[in-house]
């Protein structure tokens, strides 16, 4: 039936499409739940349109198997009244019912199979839409649990870039002293010496003042 196979590659079609385009799981999932809606929307109306051609199609079966039987009873009456002619002309009629009744059963087996696999159909993607919306909540967490472990690597790494800054900020700082101890080097080298100068000042000391310090030392300690 074509109506069967043309939802079948709609609906196949729509959800391969956003697949291949998924981005965000959690906004996907229930784009794809608006999809599936809408789509169980036309399977819907198109269902209750097939199986309403099932109804339509049972009915006039019926009703020409009615026929069918009034026909032969009429016959029956025709020939205990002795009207064989009579008889005939509803045979002949019965007849004619009678292919009728084949073709309208083929019609009314291919509708019933075609209302059938409507059904299913419709059956199929109610519980798909069912299943999925108790999904989705599972879906967005693991969506967001994700989203979360991508931050902390990101964070990870920005810790490996400032730790890479601090080496450096060491290194810079034990240049800054190197370049101070060189500059103070430099300007212990650069100041003049007085050699006699300091000679002298190992005799400006007052040997008075430090005999007199000395024997106070020795009266406070008893000796």
């Amino acid at each position: 039936m074509g109506i069967l196979s043309r939802f079948k590659d709609i609906m196949s079609a729509n959800i391969n499409a956003m697949l291949d385009k998924v981005e965000d799981p959690a906004k996907m999932v229930d784009q794809l739940l608006r999809q599936l809606t809408d789509d169980l929307a036309k399977v819907k109306s198109e269902t209750a349109g097939v199986m309403a051609e099932e109804s339509r199609a049972k009915r006039a079966l019926d009703e020409c198997g009615n026929e069918i039987a009034k026909l032969s009873a009429y016959a029956e009456k025709a020939v205990l009244a002795g009207n064989d002619d009579d008889a005939r002309e509803f045979l002949k009629r019965k007849s004619l019912l009678a292919e009728r009744q084949a073709v309208l059963r083929q019609g009314f087996d291919l509708a019933s199979s075609n209302a059938q696999k409507m059904r299913q159909m419709h059956d199929k993607l109610t519980e798909q839409i069912n299943d999925l919306n108790m999904r989705r909540e599972t879906i967005k967490a693991k969506v967001q649990v994700a989203r979360t472990q991508e931050k902390i690597n990101k964070i990870g790494s920005s810790m490996g870039n400032a730790q890479n800054s601090l080496s450096a900020f060491d290194r810079l700082e034990d240049k800054a002293n190197t370049m101070l101890d060189r500059a103070n080097a430099m300007s212990e080298l650069n100041t003049p010496t007085d050699t006699v100068g300091d000679i002298k000042k190992k005799y400006d000391v007052n040997p008075a003042e430090v005999d007199d310090e000395l024997a106070a030392i020795k009266a406070k300690l008893g000796k």
